[in-house]
Formats: structure tokens, C-alpha cells, sequence
């Protein structure tokens, strides 16, 4: 085996967080990035997401998510990152050694920081254990949007969506668009998976129905899907008896959830948070692994894409600054997410500057707030005249409010506001 390559940071993933993190950790001074992606173009998922509404919040525009994805593809161009296509990283260890495979053969890199930013995979028929026959027609939500996006092909004319996740209510509006009938969008939740806003535009713009609380317990078809039943469920999930009903449809599109890309991070033995199932991590974006840093999907889901590239491009400057110098601010105070939130992220800060915090609440709470507190005293309150488990909350506290922080504990929680 020829000798490794050495690099000061190596990104794995080139999608929209490995692409900031990538162009960030350049531009904040490391000499060698080298960026890895298994696919044949970086840019990931926005390849395949025609639709506008990416940029509002970086750039103040709505783009696609080519390009989006274009504006940082140029920039790691331009800052002379090396971009590794059709490159797939089979192991890394803890001194930050990486085992890649391509078309060149095996190669290992030795880096001075790694940024994971694999992103997420969609979960599939398998995964959520649908019952029935085994048919053609049956789809994720993401393969269906790179078969109509990408390849121009259609997937069927009669469609029942299983899961309001916002990929799936998106591609509710485009098989509508493209002549195809949706019949209906099934959720197992109470609640929609989705933001309200693809909710009106894609479902109730298109006079599509919404079943909440319900979810697909057979599919029927041979050789392609003939059919499928539906079901009410109740709060444990389990099925409510006398409420099946047949559906005629010829394809099924699943739109349940994704799972973060973590296989690689197995061997580092990271700590992990059992919400998200990403890396627990600090302000700096540094797991528990020293010089192991973690970003965008692979570490929180989010429905923005706005946000997860600022959260990579802060990703990308410490990973840089580690790599170069070995020192970042220690993270001493922790952070606990209480009442009301499912998590709350980063789970440690060192109070040394700004935090931009992000969050998910458990439920659909109407004239709340979201409140840090210390020692019982209030450093932070932020009313929210809404929030929903399917809108990751963003609230940034300033360096000056940690000065009040008590035996360095912080918790944030859903409060009613005053």
C-alpha cells in the first residue's frame, strides 16, 4: 500500500454540510481539506430538489437546491479544497486514520481533525416492518423525488403517501403537477411530521387529504401494488379495531423518518444522544472523540438547509483551528434539555461566546416560551407564538448572559410566557 495521505482536515460527505464545512475550514486557515464523497457530484440531496425556498436565510433569496448547492460547490472550488468523487471511507479510528476505497484502489488518510457530515439515509419498507405482499410500486419518499427530478421518469398515477415528512408532501404537490393523483397522505403520529407551510402548499393548495393517527397495515398487489388498507391507530400505537379500509392505488410512497449515517462513527465508540441518535457534541462541534467534529444531518435532522450549512461553516473554522493548533475553548457548562423539548443541542458550551442553540419541543404548544434558566434564575426568554415537533427552534444566547451561569448547569425548557 502506497504511504498515507496527510491532510489537516478531512471532511467525509459532500453534501451541504460537508461542502460548508469543507469551503469553512479552508478559509479559517487549514492548509490541506480534503473533502470525500461517495457519490459520482457532491451536493447530495439538493440535487434532486428542484424546488425553490433554499437561501432565505443565508443569502436572503429563494433558490433551488442545485443552485444552492452550486454557490458552495464554488466556493470549495475557489478555496482549493480537494474534492475525492466516487470515494467511499470504509474505516476510521480514533488517531483519525481513514480507510478509503475507490477507483484507485485502497488509500488511507492520516488527518489532524475529521468532520462527520454524512447526512441520513431514508427509512424504508424494511425498516418499519409494513406488512403485506412484496410488489413493485412501494417507494421512499427521496427515491421517488430522483426519479421524477433527476432521471425524468415516472413512479405511478394513483399514489397513497405514507408519512408527512416535508419530502413527502413535496413530492405530493410534484406528482400532482406532473398528472399523477395522490389519494391521500397517511400519519401514524397526531400530528403532522412536516412544516406548516409545505401542509398548506403542497396538501391543502392541491385539496390532497391528510389522515392523522393512521397508518398502512397491508399492501396488496402481485406483481405491482394493487392496493393498500389503512388503519386508525391510538395513543399507544396499536391498531384501532373496525377502522381498515381498502385503498386502490398502484404505488406507495414512504415518507417515515431518516436515520443518520453513524456506521463510521461505531468503531469511535462517540457518545451518542438517543433522540437524534447523532454525536453529542459541544459549541464547537466536537463529539467526544478528540478531533472528531459532527454537523448537519448526520448529527441533528434539520428542515432547513439554511441551518445546517451555518451550523457546518462553525464546524468547519474549529476543526481548522484544532487541526492547526490543538487548542479550543473548554466546554464547562452543561446543557440540559428540560419540560417541554426532546433535546437541546450543543450539550456543552464554554461560555466564551455566542450560542446559537437548536431544539425540537415534544408537542404543538401555542403562546409558550423558551426559557434558560440557572440556579433558577432566568438568563434567557424567548416567547414563541408557535411551535411544532416538526420545526427545529434556533435561539441564540450571547456571551453576556453566561456570566450568570450557577455550579455551570443551564436547562432549557417549554415555559408559559409572561
Amino acid at each position: 500500500m502506497a504511504s498515507p495521505e496527510v491532510a489537516d482536515v478531512a471532511v467525509i460527505g459532500g453534501g451541504p454540510a460537508g461542502l460548508a464545512a469543507a469551503a469553512e475550514a479552508k478559509a479559517a486557515g487549514a492548509g490541506r481539506v480534503i473533502m470525500i464523497e461517495r457519490d459520482e457530484r457532491v451536493g447530495g440531496i439538493l440535487n434532486q430538489q428542484v424546488h425553490d425556498g433554499f437561501g432565505t436565510k443565508v443569502f436572503k433569496e429563494a433558490l433551488t437546491g442545485p443552485e444552492y448547492s452550486a454557490i458552495y460547490e464554488d466556493r470549495v472550488n475557489d478555496r482549493d479544497v480537494e474534492t475525492w468523487l466516487k470515494t467511499t471511507v470504509t474505516q476510521l479510528t480514533k488517531d483519525r486514520v481513514l480507510t478509503v476505497r475507490s477507483q484507485k484502489g485502497i488509500q488511507t488518510i492520516e488527518a489532524g481533525s475529521v468532520v462527520l457530515a454524512m447526512g441520513c439515509r431514508e427509512r424504508t419498507r424494511g425498516a418499519i416492518g409494513t406488512p403485506g405482499t412484496r410488489p413493485a410500486g412501494v417507494f421512499t419518499a427521496g427515491a421517488v423525488q430522483y426519479y421524477m427530478n433527476v432521471s425524468n421518469l415516472a413512479v405511478g398515477r394513483k399514489v397513497v403517501i405514507l408519512g408527512s415528512g416535508d419530502i413527502g408532501l413535496i413530492m405530493a404537490r410534484r406528482l400532482t403537477l406532473e398528472g399523477a393523483e395522490v389519494v391521500c397522505v397517511a400519519e401514524i403520529l397526531p400530528q403532522p411530521s412536516g412544516i406548516a407551510a409545505n401542509l398548506v402548499r403542497c396538501l391543502e393548495d392541491f385539496g390532497i387529504p391528510l389522515y392523522l393517527s393512521t397508518t398502512v397495515v397491508e399492501i396488496h398487489g402481485k406483481e405491482r401494488v394493487t392496493g393498500i388498507t389503512l388503519a386508525e391507530v391510538g395513543p399507544k400505537m396499536g391498531e384501532k379495531k373496525g377502522t381498515r379500509r381498502y385503498i386502490e392505488c398502484d404505488t406507495l410512497l414512504l415518507s417515515v423518518g431518516l436515520i443518520p449515517e453513524t456506521e463510521l462513527a461505531v468503531d469511535l465508540s462517540l457518545s451518542t444522544n438517543p433522540i437524534t441518535n447523532g454525536a453529542i457534541v459541544d459549541d464547537s462541534f466536537r463529539t467526544s472523540v478528540p478531533g472528531i467534529f459532527s454537523c448537519g444531518n448526520v448529527l441533528q435532522v434539520h428542515d432547513v438547509v439554511d441551518y445546517a450549512t451555518l451550523e457546518a461553516e462553525k464546524t468547519g473554522a474549529a476543526a481548522a483551528t484544532w487541526a492547526m493548533t490543538g487548542v479550543l475553548p473548554e466546554p464547562t457548562i452543561n446543557i440540559t434539555a428540560g419540560a417541554g423539548l426532546r433535546y437541546a443541542l450543543p450539550a456543552k458550551i464554554s461560555g466564551e461566546a455566542a450560542v446559537d442553540f437548536t431544539m425540537r419541543p415534544w408537542k404543538e404548544e401555542h403562546g409558550k416560551a423558551v426559557v434558560f434558566r440557572s440556579g433558577g434564575e432566568v438568563l434567557r426568554r424567548l416567547k414563541m407564538p408557535h411551535m411544532e415537533p416538526a420545526g427545529m427552534i434556533r435561539v441564540r444566547v450571547g456571551q453576556g448572559r453566561f456570566g450568570h451561569v450557577v455550579d455551570n448547569e443551564i436547562t432549557v425548557s417549554v415555559e408559559v410566557a409572561e
